[in-house]
């Protein structure tokens, strides 16, 4: 039995800080779109006409830059929708079929490209399969099981107590000073296990690129809306308030970043952009980000459209750094290797006519899990193992956290009964699901609890507790999730750093020591 994997992201190269970080420590309702802006400018003579698409053109940081090469913009024959100046970057509309060629030959301009290649308007998230919700009668029943102290579906989360987040919950619950940023599909913060804990003042969605905080923007859309979003909210800081779950760090805020198109399709350029820099200006702690940048799987810097996105996105993430934001990503569904010479990108790109291409991930980044400074997250089972689906790579692996995988393959302790991850869903109840998706945001609660229990640290020094925290966990040799007698995958490293676990799997309770 294998559980379906859908679309995902996935890590390439090592996240700088935290591999530096390691190493110090080992050593031996409705959301619209935001109000428009400009219309786009008209396709002028000599200007081959296309689809309007959305760009990003990237010039050096600072406002008189901007201001010079936005001129040179609507010359080409595209109109702002929004300029990032303190990070160099500005969201622009065009229906110039030969706009990004024409603004890479201005003068200030680092770096342009489109950011898909559907006309506007146009699942990059790493969970697998479908959610199984809860049934009215299940609830009831499972409730019954809870013991004093524990939330009623508490007994089914076996992920706690596999980071030792129930032991945490003991001393503290986490403060109420730290913020973190669900990067997603949107929260539904009427959910009875979100609202406790939820600060819509610093909640936004940044679906178009430019920041829109009309009231309940952050939401699921109301038809085609993803649950994604408000389970990650959930595992993170589902309140410990007698009802449903109970996150990894329940006394900490949540805030909603919504970046994703109707039904949680696209993550684009431009939204995940608005994100980072929002998250930066509005002291948000912790990011969690589990998904991929539409719409290339890998985006190839040696490709010039490719590159302007991964140079976008780069900047921002930085920058939300730079303003003590931690940052942490999903390392993807595939089973892929990243350390290996190639990888076969099979569906990019994913918003028109998907085709199959061979990558060298060395050239060939996902974005933001690879990138400089994030932190990235290989999921693991109720058994410990590396999940079925996670994707690993000695180098590349920072972390690893529970994800879930099929039962069958590692089944959990009763009286849990599924290997997946229980979390809240839109609408007021609660369903299983799994992926680096659900992996990503136990490593946020426990980033949350960090912050908590030191609140003045940098977001170096909060990666660097994260690893040397963690609970080092040795390659598994020889990986045979299936048990048929082959191995699945190879583990490279030692018992302090390897590429299943990194530095190992994160620990609630030494977070709170």
């Amino acid at each position: 039995m294998t559980l379906h994997i859908s679309r995902t992201r996935r890590a390439v190269a090592a996240s700088a800080g935290l591999a530096t970080a390691v190493a110090l420590a080992l050593l031996p309702g409705t959301a619209t779109a935001a109000s428009a802006g400009p219309g786009p400018a008209d396709v002028k003579a000599g200007q081959s006409a296309g689809p309007e698409l959305s760009y990003i053109v990237n010039v050096r940081p600072g406002k008189g830059n901007s201001s010079r090469v936005q001129r040179a913009v609507a010359e080409a024959g595209g109109s702002v929708l929004q300029a990032y100046d303190r990070v160099g970057v500005l969201v622009v509309h065009s229906a110039n079929a030969d706009f990004a060629t024409t603004m890479r030959k201005v003068r200030g301009v680092d770096s342009a490209g489109a950011t898909r290649t559907a006309p506007l308007p146009a699942q990059s998230t790493t969970d697998v399969d479908a959610p199984k919700n809860l049934t009215a009668q299940d609830l009831k029943a499972l409730s019954a099981k809870a013991a004093p102290g524990e939330d009623p579906l508490e007994p089914l989360q076996w992920d706690l107590k596999a980071i030792k987040a129930d032991k945490a919950h003991e001393k503290t619950l986490g403060s109420s000073k730290v913020t973190v940023g669900v990067i997603d599909t949107g929260v539904d913060d009427t959910h009875p296990d979100i609202a406790p804990n939820f600060d819509r003042s610093k909640s936004v969605s940044c679906i178009s690129g430019k920041p829109d905080t009309t009231d309940g923007a952050w939401r699921p859309f109301t038809t085609g809306g993803s649950p994604h979003g408000t389970h990650v909210a959930g595992e993170i800081a589902g309140a410990k308030n007698g009802v449903g779950i109970t996150g990894v760090a329940p006394g900490v805020k949540i805030a909603a970043i919504k970046v994703a198109t109707q039904g949680g399709s696209f993550f684009y350029t431009e939204a995940v952009v608005c994100g980072f820099m929002w998250a930066a200006e509005h002291h948000i702690d912790v990011t969690n980000n589990s998904y991929y940048t539409d719409p290339w799987y890998f985006n190839c810097t040696n490709d010039p459209d490719q590159k302007a996105l991964v140079e976008a996105v780069t900047r921002a993430s930085k920058y939300a750094e730079s303003k003590g934001t931690v940052n942490v990503a999903a390392a993807g569904n595939e089973s892929y290797d990243l350390t290996s010479g190639s990888i076969t990108d099979p569906s990019s790109p994913n918003d028109s006519t998907p085709g199959s291409r061979v990558i060298d991930p060395r050239e060939c980044l996902d974005i933001p899990t690879q990138l400089p400074g994030v932190v990235t997250v290989a999921a693991t089972g109720a058994k410990g193992l590396k999940s079925s689906f996670s994707n690993y790579g000695l180098g590349i692996i920072d972390v690893a956290a529970p994800g879930g995988d099929s039962t069958a393959y590692q089944p959990p302790q009763a009286p849990a009964t599924s290997g997946l991850i229980l979390g809240p869903v839109p609408g007021g109840t609660w369903a299983y699901m799994a992926g680096t998706s659900m992996a990503t945001p136990h490593v946020v609660g426990v980033a949350a609890l960090i912050k908590s229990r030191h609140p003045h640290a940098s977001a170096f020094t909060v990666k660097a507790l994260l690893a040397l925290q963690a609970d080092r966990t040795p390659c598994t040799t020889p990986y045979d999730i299936d048990g048929d007698g082959k191995a699945d995958a190879v583990c490279k490293g030692g018992a302090f750093y390897n590429g299943f676990y990194g530095a190992g799997i994160v620990d609630a309770l030494n977070a709170v020591k």
